[in-house]
């Protein structure tokens, strides 16, 4: 991992200068249009069915190539791979695959795959998506004329979701996330491809359209390449381990503030704050003698965790167990989410709240 202080990268012009693909067959080179570059760790499941529908392109097997970067490497994923790689040999449709053992997390391993792609033009997609088969043909269509696209996500959700599949479902209203984008392979060579600092999946595919608009490259939307991603079961109470993300949020505004307070205009979380000095004065008071401060300041804490709580609840499950969550992970997430957004601040050295 690089330490979180190292240089930022100050992005470059993009130009029209075409990648190099020495020792590659001029043939082949003639026919490949585009690779598709899938990240995975330990899903060997989901990504066989992912791989079952990038092979279902309507384009023709020569056209492209799957890369997939297995960030972790294991013999069940390898064998997955290689397995469909064995079988659409003979339609000659190249599926390979990348281990990934150096600096690890998405941002690394798609990193990987799109500088061992051999196209020019680079599809990124996740492990757990099931492309349409019209998906890369629409993406070449948006690279026509432009350097890079966002395509469009479809998450299915039931009638009364989890809060946590409510929250994953806003991927579908993302302005550019790399679950479904389309970039040209010199620009990403221009700016240096994904910030690897980026170790988790939060946050890594924003700072890439960041660095492509202040490039000067053109980004435009590609609403007919559509990718289905189903939301993932997930533990009980993963939404406390989902705030260490929150500190990818001060990396991304120490790198491109105008465009964070324009594109995302997160500003601190007051209701976490707001509990979080209730606490403090509660404390405080007891400590000094005061009970009805010390009153006044529980009385806020529970009505501002109370407010939190039913807020997440609206529109979700109401069974016992995703209520007995909700009041759980309430009453921990704000002091989670100011430690990890204040630890980014510090690492990453600015001023974030």
């Amino acid at each position: 991992m690089r330490p979180a202080d190292v240089e930022l990268r100050e992005p470059r012009p993009i130009g029209a200068e075409e990648p190099r693909f020495d020792g590659y067959a001029g043939a082949l080179l003639e026919h490949l249009r585009i690779a598709v570059v899938v990240p995975t760790y330990h899903r060997a499941t989901l990504l066989g069915q992912c791989l079952t529908a990038l092979c279902a392109q309507d384009l023709s097997p020569d056209d492209y190539e799957i890369v997939v970067c297995d960030d972790g490497p294991d013999d069940e994923t390898r064998a997955t791979v290689e397995r469909m790689a064995a079988m659409q040999a003979a339609r000659g449709l190249a599926i390979r695959y990348v281990p990934v053992r150096a600096t690890q997390g998405p941002a690394a391993a798609r990193n990987a795959g799109w500088r061992a792609a051999r196209a020019p033009l680079i599809a990124f997609t996740d492990d757990d998506t099931i492309a349409d088969p019209g998906w890369l043909r629409a993406g070449l269509a948006a690279l026509a004329h432009a350097q890079a696209a966002a395509g469009r996500i479809v998450v299915p959700l039931g009638v009364a979701p989890s809060d946590y599949e409510r929250d994953a479902s806003g991927l579908a209203h993302a302005e550019f996330a790399t679950a479904n984008a389309f970039v040209q392979r010199a620009t990403l060579s221009q700016i240096g491809g994904f910030d690897e600092r980026f170790t988790a999946a939060w946050r890594e595919d924003s700072d890439l359209q960041f660095a492509l608009l202040q490039a000067g490259a053109s980004v435009v939307r590609a609403d007919d390449a559509v990718v289905v991603h189903p939301v993932r079961p997930a533990r009980w109470g993963v939404s406390l381990a989902q705030q260490r993300k929150s500190r990818f949020e001060a990396l991304l505004f120490r790198k491109h503030p105008a465009l964070y307070r324009e594109r995302i205009g997160a500003g601190p979380p007051l209701l976490y704050y707001a509990v979080l000095i209730s606490v403090l004065v509660l404390l405080a008071s007891l400590a000094w003698g005061q009970p009805r401060v010390a009153l006044a300041a529980f009385a806020a804490w529970i009505a501002c965790t109370a407010a939190f709580c039913v807020r997440r609840l609206r529109g979700t499950r109401r069974d016992a167990l995703h209520v007995a969550e909700m009041i759980w992970t309430s009453l921990w997430i704000p002091f989670l989410s100011i430690f990890w957004r204040l630890q980014g601040a510090a690492s990453y050295r600015v001023w974030f709240l």
